[in-house]
Formats: structure tokens, sequence, C-alpha cells
């Protein structure tokens, strides 16, 4: 039997080995040292003990200072790794990501690469409420110039990191905070790197395709569960990058099945679903059986209570309405 481990040792491990192999690679942000617990939830424990304070830079709390900050040290030559606590907390820092990060290998000829990876975390299910829960993966995949990823189980995590670190443009690395505790096999190489931009065949399945990823990965293979109990076989693909996505993987799926349905956590009203969808029929339009189903959070804040949290959060039963909905 394979070791498990947590998405949070997941981290810490790929975090280690990173910085053991290279060293120029350093981490940013609020609370990441030692003396302060290795962050809010010691994602970085015994980061800076193993390899100094000059390297794990626990920062005030200003989202601005630290992205600032992480952008100079890539554009001077280091790896820099920098934590926001919560994604929704990237948006006081959106000018120096957008306007800075993700720009300056255009605005500089190609002559300046910003080796920056960000990590955070979200995800509703702790009762964190509107400003500390959501999934805001589209704005960022709509701006030219960086790179959107994040990962299923503790080895993806763990492999698609390594990548983000080790890739020279700035990369937004979403960690879902509900699976931070939840375990799965540990990669059999700490160092591995998954390459970006290339998704993952989760399940096969020959009548419908789901495309997803991050948490509601497992939420489409419940599904897919489900309706093979029913005879129906479920693709389930898992795109692990969002940009740059892997089209000819979902296309290839999505032609030999002929139904696809397309699910984030994420508001589904001008979510990334959207833009998959939209290619899928203008690619394979005369392949589809039915059109492109998609299952997203409706247009709200992520709300406080437990009940009406539930309800926000795409669940195995979304996914299968849909995935009917293409069969009918």
């Amino acid at each position: 039997m394979s070791k498990q481990i947590t998405t949070l040792q997941a981290i810490n491990e790929a975090m280690h080995h990173a910085m053991a192999a290279d060293p120029t690679v350093m981490l940013f942000g609020e609370d990441v040292a030692d003396p302060e617990e290795g962050g809010v939830n010691g994602a970085s424990k015994g980061l800076s003990t193993k390899f100094g304070d000059l390297r794990v830079r626990s920062t005030p709390i200003s989202e601005q200072a630290i992205i600032g900050a992480a952008i100079g040290a890539a554009m001077a030559g280091m790896r820099p790794v920098a934590e926001i606590m919560l994604m929704n907390f990237m948006t006081v820092a959106m000018d120096m990501i957008t306007n800075h990060a993700a720009k300056l290998r255009f605005m500089s000829g190609g002559q300046t690469a910003v080796p920056l990876t960000i990590r955070c975390t979200t995800g509703a299910g702790f009762g964190t409420a509107g400003q500390h829960s959501d999934f805001l993966e589209a704005w960022f995949a709509h701006t030219a110039g960086l790179k959107v990823v994040t990962g299923a189980s503790p080895a993806e995590v763990s492999g698609l990191l390594n990548s983000c670190i080790f890739d020279d443009d700035p990369c937004i690395f979403i960690e879902n905070l509900p699976a931070y505790w939840q375990k799965g096999d540990a990669p059999t190489d700490p160092g591995a790197r998954i390459p970006l931009g290339v998704a993952r065949i989760a399940r096969p399945g020959d009548d419908v395709t789901v495309i997803t990823y991050g948490p509601q990965v497992a939420v489409a293979q419940a599904a897919a569960e489900t309706m093979a109990a029913e005879g129906v076989g479920v693709q389930v693909i898992d795109l692990r990058t969002i940009v740059p996505w892997d089209r000819e993987t979902v296309l290839n799926a999505v032609a030999k099945t002929g139904r696809a349905v397309v699910t984030h956590e994420a508001v589904k009203a001008f979510g990334v679903g959207a833009e998959i969808s939209s290619v899928i029929h203008e690619e394979l339009f005369s392949d589809l059986k039915a059109a492109v189903q998609r299952v997203g959070a409706p247009s709200c804040a992520v709300p406080y209570s437990n009940p009406l949290e539930k309800a926000f959060v795409p669940d195995a039963d979304k996914v299968l309405a849909a995935i009917r909905k293409t069969l009918n």
C-alpha cells in the first residue's frame, strides 16, 4: 500500500525539496517562518529553521508588499514563492499581479522573466463566508501572461507545485483549504514535476465526458460511480492546469463520447467552464450528441449559513443532473 499523506504535508515536502534543490527558491508571506508557527495552517513549518530567515521571510499583513517584493526578487534572479493566505485577499494585490508580474515579459520584449509562484488557499465548507471562500481563477485566467494551476490530490499538488516553482513565468497556484487535511497517496518522488498544460484522465468512460479541476474532481468521480451503476460510462478529465488548458486531451475525449459536462466550484456565470464549453461547441459541433452542460455556483457571495453554503457548492447531484441532461 502506498504511503498516505495530507495535502498540507505534500505542499510542505515539495517546498522543502525545492528549497534544498535550488538556493534561489525563497518564500514570502504572513507568519510563514517557524517563530510564527510556519504559516496559519503550518504549510511552511520547518522551512525557516532549515533554510534561514533570509530565504523564508515572514511579512507584514500587506498583500501588496508581499507580491511587490516577490516580483522584484524574481526579476533579480530568484525564484520566490509568495503565500497569500486566502484567494480573496489576492484582490488587494491585483495591480501588482496583472499589471506587473503578468506583463513584464511582454513589455520587456522577452528580456525579463518573472519566475514567481503565488500560492493561495480557498474553498467553501468551513463557514468562512463571502470574503474568504471564492474561487477566482477566471479573473487570472483572463490575464495574459499568467499560468493558473490547481491539484486534486496530495501527489498531484506536489508535482504541480514543483513545476510552478521552476517555471519561468508567473504561476497562480490554487490550494483547496477543505482538502488540506484529506489524505491521499504520497508522490513517489517529492521533487517530481507534473508538466503544466497536460490534463489527466482521472477515470475512463465511453458515454459522457466530465471536465473539471481541483475539488470538483472528487465530486465528478462520485457522480461517475453512480452512473456506472446505471450502465453509463462517465469519463472524468482533471485539467490540472487551467491556463494553459489541455485542449487536445479535452477535445479528443469529447469527440469520443459526444457529450460533455464542465463543472467547477467557482460561480458558473462568466467562468472557466464557459470558455471550455465554447471551444468544444466551436471545434466539435458536428460530433456532439447534446449541448455541453455547465455546472457551477450561483451568482452570489459564498453564504455563511451551513445549509446555504452546502446549497451553494456544486455537489454530485448537480453534476448527475447535468450528465443526465446530456443523455436525454
